[in-house]
């Protein structure tokens, strides 16, 4: 499972709005190689695919594939506002590091 704040949701449903997204769009978050630590987050407004799981809070969804679910799986997303960054964060269980920047992450050992 994974979830979404009621920070994170209220602002996803605002960008959702301001971008005019189609009917049933959400945050579509991947895990991909790349990055500082070997594995980053990317996010992106989408539509789900049949073979996406769903993760669904207060009117609005997350989309993730199946092979990132297994990156992300107990995860945790908000939103932050601060000075020097904004953003969706992950507060990843699975991550045995995280690097500085926030979007990416070395995975525990199997």
């Amino acid at each position: 499972m994974i979830t979404l704040t009621d920070t994170a949701s209220n602002y996803l449903r605002q960008l959702l709005l301001e971008k005019n997204a189609e009917h049933g769009s959400g945050l579509r978050i991947l895990v991909e190689k790349g990055g500082c630590a070997g594995w980053q987050y990317t996010m992106k407004i989408d539509q789900a695919q049949t073979e996406d799981r769903l993760f669904s809070h207060n009117g609005v969804s997350l989309i993730v594939d199946p092979q990132s679910l297994t990156f992300l799986s107990g995860c945790r997303i908000d939103y932050v506002e601060s000075l020097n960054d904004s953003g969706f964060r992950v507060d990843n269980p699975n991550a045995e590091r995280n690097c500085g920047c926030g979007t990416s992450f070395e995975p525990k050992a199997a």
